[in-house]
């Protein structure tokens, strides 16, 4: 069965956005929304172009698993009882359960070469970190980078939010916004996820885990990571400030 086309939105703003990108920032901005397999085959990198921001929108509940996650982690009867898509990403780290209303998912593409790059991957993320805390800082969310190397737990391995990579941002010691990153001859592609709410259980039920480890999963995951409960349209607003001062 073919894969419906996206629809992109160029130069849309969101709904309740507050501050557009400033002129001479050298940021394009769209809004894209599709089913979470034809939003994770674009390949902004391959385009080519400049300094790139794209809100992407799922039209119906997607797990999603990292590159290097095997088929073998997922419960396949689960998935397909809940009609929830199942899709690869290109960059690493565990999986992420994304819902239409509740996640946001906004993509950074950085060309190489930028003055905003950095060969270093412990550091190629910092930029964006700080200028995600700053936005969730306007909003009044006290929020931190994660300037330290990767950190993972038990959990992390199966659940991307249970882990902590650097550039990443908390809220009281909790996982706020999550950065993927794949980087190629052209640049880097900064997946940025975070939700409205935060609740490990229905992203669990849908992994291969016996009920006992499930509910340790429930249990060790409950303060891991944060909901941020602002309208999308004022989160990417404040972020589209901070980045025309990058």
């Amino acid at each position: 069965m073919a894969v419906q086309q996206p629809q992109i939105h160029p130069n849309v703003l969101a709904p309740g956005h507050p501050a557009p990108v400033g002129e001479g920032s050298g940021w394009s901005f769209e809004q894209v929304r599709g089913s979470a397999t034809a939003l994770h085959g674009l390949d902004p990198l391959a385009e080519g172009g400049g300094r790139r921001v794209a809100v992407l929108e799922v039209d119906r509940p997607a797990l999603v698993l990292g590159s290097t996650q095997p088929d073998e982690v997922v419960d396949r009867a689960a998935l397909e009882s809940a009609g929830v898509e199942l899709v690869r990403r290109r960059s690493g780290g565990g999986a992420v359960l994304l819902v239409p209303g509740d996640s946001l998912w906004v993509d950074v593409v950085l060309p190489r070469g930028d003055p905003l790059w950095d060969d270093d991957v412990g550091r190629a993320t910092s930029w964006l970190g700080r200028a995600w805390a700053a936005a969730l800082g306007d909003l009044g969310l006290a929020a931190t980078v994660h300037e330290a190397g990767r950190v993972s737990t038990r959990w992390s391995p199966l659940v991307c939010f249970a882990g902590w990579g650097p550039g990443e941002v908390g809220i009281a010691g909790r996982k706020a916004v999550g950065v993927a990153t794949r980087r190629s001859r052209a640049g880097a592609r900064f997946q940025c996820g975070l939700g409205r709410t935060w609740d490990p259980g229905p992203l669990l039920e849908l992994l291969r885990l016996g009920r006992r480890e499930r509910a340790a999963g429930r249990r060790d995951l409950a303060n891991a990571a944060i909901g941020v409960h602002r309208p999308p349209g004022e989160v990417v607003g404040a972020l589209r400030a901070h980045l025309a001062r990058a």
